[in-house]
């Protein structure tokens, strides 16, 4: 493991469930506007963080710090340590290992909360400073989704995603599928049978359950058989929806009991789990309990404290 006695630090990347996602336009620079509600999940990936003398950033296969074979253009979380490292002139580098648990390609975030948690953690190692807005601002350069995991707040999202109004969500609870099949966002985009042009909504229609769709998922269904058939095993359960633009699959239901008793019913072929919803970002509850401890660290080390 990547252990704290080897200097690394852990925190939470968690995922999230999009509970809506409809598309009203597009701009003029070719991104769609989108309306959609992000739920965030108590589940997620875990990042590694080990702060270094030098400037270098690293991602690690291993605690043992063995380099990551996964080019760098690829990796969000590099990107997003040279990004915060070049805003703000930092002097230090680090090394990051990635825990995954979140399915790539299924909707649930996973690259964009690595990224984020990144940001946001880094920003505490470093002692870089910036606030939440600027953070959020950089997270935009790596992908829409990004400052939703940097604010940490359920939210109403509107624009290409980042003009986000945070939202009080009721407890519940979330059977996940992963499907297993994934195709490009942009090939969806050019699908035929996309609703593009949907009637702007109000967050008062999601509260009262008004808004509940997805507009990828007539598309998805419709090419991918694999996702067809998780929506009928689910239906017998309850009512399954999409999540973002992958093939992620997930039912809705109001506590623990419900959705353990329906995840005995889901079929042993499908990968299946369950995930509460979070009232708050599991990383910024890390953060605060970090900012906590660094603060009776500063206060014992005054003089006539002990």
């Amino acid at each position: 493991m990547f252990s704290r006695a080897a200097g690394w630090s852990h925190w939470p990347a968690p995922a999230k469930l999009n509970l809506f996602l409809q598309i009203t336009g597009r701009r003029d620079d070719g991104y769609h506007l989108l309306q959609s509600v992000f739920r965030l999940l108590e589940w997620g990936d875990t990042i590694h963080l080990r702060p270094r003398a030098d400037t270098a950033v690293r991602r690690c296969a291993d605690p043992e710090g063995q380099p990551s074979t996964i080019a760098e253009h690829d990796d969000l979380t590099v990107r997003a340590a040279k990004l915060l490292q070049k805003a703000t002139n930092c002097q230090q580098g680090v090394d990051i290992g990635v825990e995954k648990r979140i399915p790539m390609g299924g909707g649930f975030g996973g690259g964009s909360s690595d990224a984020a948690t990144v940001l946001v953690a880094l920003n505490q190692l470093w002692g870089t400073a910036l606030d939440v807005d600027a953070l959020a601002e950089l997270g935009l350069q790596l992908g829409a989704d990004v400052p939703v995991f940097v604010r940490g707040d359920n939210a109403w999202a509107e624009g290409v995603g980042e003009q986000l109004t945070p939202l009080s969500l009721p407890p519940a609870w979330y059977l996940l599928v992963d499907p297993g099949v994934h195709i490009p966002t942009a090939e969806l985009f050019q699908a035929k049978d996309l609703t593009r042009d949907a009637t702007p909504a109000k967050i008062a229609g999601f509260l009262t359950g008004d808004l509940l769709g997805n507009a990828f998922e007539p598309v998805l269904r419709r090419k991918e058989p694999a996702i067809e058939a998780v929506f009928r095993a689910l239906s017998r359960i309850g009512t399954p929806r999409l999540t973002g633009s992958g093939s992620g699959c997930f039912v809705e239901f109001a506590d623990r009991a419900s959705a353990e008793a329906a995840l005995a019913d889901v079929p042993s072929s499908l990968r299946a789990w369950l995930a509460q919803g979070a009232g708050r970002s599991p990383l910024h509850a890390a953060l605060a309990q970090a900012n906590a401890a660094q603060r009776r660290r500063s206060l014992q080390g005054q003089p006539g404290l002990s």
